[in-house]
């Protein structure tokens, strides 16, 4: 037979009160809590889940709904949420988009049917408004990372995609170009819209005419960069591109070297997000760095503060500034 409280509360001579508050991590007495361990370990004994669930109204669970287990952006935000959720004595479980339900707005129903306790929900990409007016509704606990739709009164937490680009045109300015390219992203994308939103401010800011022309899109691949970077080729007077993420910046610098140039001496070009690789290519590629870790953890903080009903602080959005990082890939002109 699956051994029971009563049975670790008979070999631990004590009350099964005393077993219970125990395994609910209240303090007992130090020969008291020895004499505990001693009995579960001895009789192999594992806590009745359903039963604490039944007594607490808790799960002590929190779900993640992600919408591409395959983004390689995802794991940094995983281990700020996991070490939030340590903290708590809560547990993880993970949800995906294409394997469960296709639309982000149907993890709500784990909530209401008490399934989870609380639910972060994880993506990149643009967000539909009458879905966030739902989410907005909701009386229970949700986080999201990534596009809030300006809601500012839903907590969210995400990079600050204009503040990262904006931080690179002025480096690029700072040593001297003045006819900088942009490599945007695909619409579908909710950081494409702001991060060409920083460039094309920063660029007025610094007194500098915004070309359209010298706009190209990409759908942040390696492939897209290339061929963006064809089209750029034909353009004259530039000396420097900014590609709206790594990826895409890796596939440009190859189009600049097939061409007959090298990188930095006769372009500059920098990217976003830093990942693994941007350290490796050669030239090294300058960047700005997202807080990954740090996204994942707030998140989780913010989620935990609703759980237990913790005043909010004065604002429900967070936006986190990337570091900028100065490799190899540019040059004073």
């Amino acid at each position: 037979m699956v051994p029971t409280i009563h049975d670790v509360a008979k070999l631990a001579n004590t009350s099964k009160s005393t077993v219970s508050r125990y395994l609910n991590g209240q303090k007992v007495k130090k020969t008291t809590q020895a004499a505990l361990d001693r009995a579960i370990r001895e009789l192999n004994f594992h806590r009745n889940a359903h039963a604490r669930r039944l007594v607490t109204s808790k799960t002590f669970t929190i779900g993640i709904a992600i919408d591409d287990i395959s983004n390689v952006f995802y794991p940094g935000m995983i281990k700020g949420i996991e070490d939030a959720v340590k903290k708590e004595g809560y547990n993880c479980i993970y949800y995906s988009w294409t394997s469960n339900f296709n639309r982000e707005i149907s993890f709500l129903d784990l909530l209401y049917e008490g399934q989870i306790d609380g639910l972060i929900l994880v993506s990149f990409r643009r967000r539909q408004e009458e879905e966030l007016q739902k989410i907005r509704e909701s009386p229970l606990p949700v986080i999201l990372i990534g596009d809030r739709g300006e809601m500012d009164d839903i907590f969210s937490v995400d990079v600050d995609n204009a503040f990262g680009v904006s931080e690179l045109v002025t480096y690029l300015h700072s040593i001297g170009h003045r006819n900088m390219a942009y490599i945007t992203g695909p619409d579908h994308a909710a950081a494409s819209k702001y991060r060409l939103k920083g460039y094309v401010d920063t660029l007025k800011a610094l007194g500098i005419p915004y070309r359209p022309e010298w706009v190209v899109t990409s759908d942040w691949s390696n492939q897209g960069g290339y061929e963006a970077m064809l089209e750029i080729n034909r353009l004259e007077g530039i000396t420097a591109v900014l590609a709206s993420n790594d990826e895409t910046a890796v596939g440009a610098m190859r189009a600049i070297q097939e061409s007959g140039r090298s990188v930095p001496e006769h372009m500059s070009i920098v990217g976003f997000d830093d990942i693994s690789i941007a350290q490796w290519v050669y030239p090294a590629l300058t960047t700005v760095r997202q807080p990954f870790f740090e996204i994942g953890n707030k998140a989780a903080v913010g989620l935990f503060d609703k759980i237990h009903g913790r005043p909010p602080g004065e604002r429900a959005s967070h936006l986190l500034r990337p570091k900028l990082i100065i490799r190899n890939s540019c040059a004073n002109t």
